[in-house]
């Protein structure tokens, strides 16, 4: 059998694909020995399960609502009482000056971001060429093959901040940073993954004014911020005006199987994300929106992503961290900062092996984790750091997480 250029290109390995492949194969063979660390997969917290069944249960015993939900088709740009509560909401919230013209669901953030980067980089009419530029790498491994075209994205590396004995964090690095013709569009995650460094509202703002300099969208991956999930553990701002593009997510709030990506634009790329919706999903599932819509609505999303998410992953990261700290000390590592999202980001330097190979190493002792070389998207130039570097996921089990740990500063004594 003979692909496209297309087919041989979606079909090719790829991170976000190995990361998937690990994550179905763990699930399938329910081992418990398994330390599932390397997938984004949320915890299952029960306080929010229970929220979650007692919705659907009051949405089984409405008339008719179940069979809407199941049978019906939504709009191209999704379930419009969602959209409608959710706008209404980052207005109150936020002052935001959002409308329902402003938002457009799609089946899941990753999907989003396709067709984002796709409309706003690549080759255009007039013969020019752009690319989604990312202001600070590592990024998000699942942007790396999203292009249609290749070559269509360019990243920076960053600055590095050393904190203490035995932390860092990632800046934008802004020395010789110009945003030219060749830019279609900037993005960043905040909180990153994989880093969970969290951009200052300093830097958000440097980023927005350049961008709106050069007339080019800023993307925000927001799926781990504020308003929801809120798994963040530092003070910053939501950020949103005309040249920005917001990307929420019901994934990280506990709702990952129901594929719900929320994109906040101006009317135009909303109509576009329609068009796209249209043609490639004829509409977005509305189970999700419908699941989440009282919580919307009433606003008790904020207050359960406050009160209930936020304490529940920040207690989870201080204990992965102190595990971490005890079972590589003396070891040469530090780790990044973790201000938010689900995930401590080591950097072993001058680790002797690349991250890959240590990968497999970990693999075959059934710890699974991300190899950090596949977050550079973008990234020419050659940097040893890129493959110095896993991301460990903290949000499953405590007991299977400890026991991954363990394992990997079993893994790093014996190369040191």
């Amino acid at each position: 059998m003979e692909f496209s250029a297309f087919g041989e290109k979606f079909t090719a390995p790829s991170g976000i694909a190995e990361l998937m492949d690990d994550l179905g194969a763990a699930l399938a063979a329910a081992d418990p020995s398994l330390c599932m660390l390397g997938g984004g997969n949320p915890a299952h917290i029960p306080t929010l399960q229970a929220l979650f069944r007692h919705r659907m249960e009051e949405i089984l015993r409405i008339p008719q609502q179940f069979e809407r939900m199941v049978g019906n088709y939504d709009a191209a740009t999704g379930n419009a009482a969602f959209i409608s509560a959710l706008a209404e909401l980052l207005a109150q919230e936020f002052g935001w000056p959002v409308g329902e013209e402003n938002i457009a669901l799609t089946t899941g953030s990753q999907n989003a971001f396709f067709c984002l980067f796709n409309l706003f980089a690549g080759a255009f009419a007039d013969g020019s060429f752009k690319k989604i530029l990312f202001p600070l790498a590592p990024e998000y491994i699942g942007y790396a093959d999203s292009g249609l075209a290749p070559g269509m994205f360019t990243a920076r590396r960053p600055e590095i901040e050393t904190i203490g004995s035995d932390l860092f964090k990632y800046h934008v690095d802004f020395s010789g940073l110009e945003l030219s013709h060749r830019i279609g569009a900037v993005c960043v995650s905040r909180p990153t993954n994989p880093t969970g460094n969290v951009l200052t509202d300093q830097e958000m703002a440097r980023l927005d004014e350049m961008a709106r300099a050069c007339g080019v969208p800023l993307i925000i991956d927001n799926a781990y911020g504020t308003p929801f999930p809120n798994v963040i553990f530092t003070r910053a701002r939501p950020f949103w005006n005309d040249n920005t593009v917001v990307c929420l997510s019901l994934s990280k709030f506990g709702l990952p199987g129901c594929r719900t990506g929320i994109v906040i634009a101006r009317p135009e790329i909303i109509r576009a994300l329609a068009n796209l919706n249209g043609i490639l999903n004829l509409a977005p599932s509305g189970f999700g929106a419908t699941l989440a819509l009282e919580l919307v609505r009433s606003g008790e999303i904020i207050r359960v992503s406050r009160e209930i998410i936020e304490p529940y992953y920040r207690a989870r990261m201080e204990q992965a961290l102190g595990w971490l700290r005890e079972e590589l000390a003396g070891l040469p590592y530090r780790v990044h900062k973790p201000e938010g999202a689900l995930f401590l980001w080591l950097w072993v330097k001058e680790l002797p092996i690349s991250s890959r190979e240590l990968y497999v190493r970990l693999k075959r002792r059934n710890v699974l984790v991300i190899a950090g070389e596949y977050f550079f998207p973008g990234l020419a130039e050659e940097w040893p750091h890129r493959h110095e570097c896993i991301r460990i996921t903290y949000s499953q089990e405590p007991e299977a997480v400890q026991r991954g740990i363990r394992i990997i500063g079993e893994e790093l004594r014996r190369l040191f």
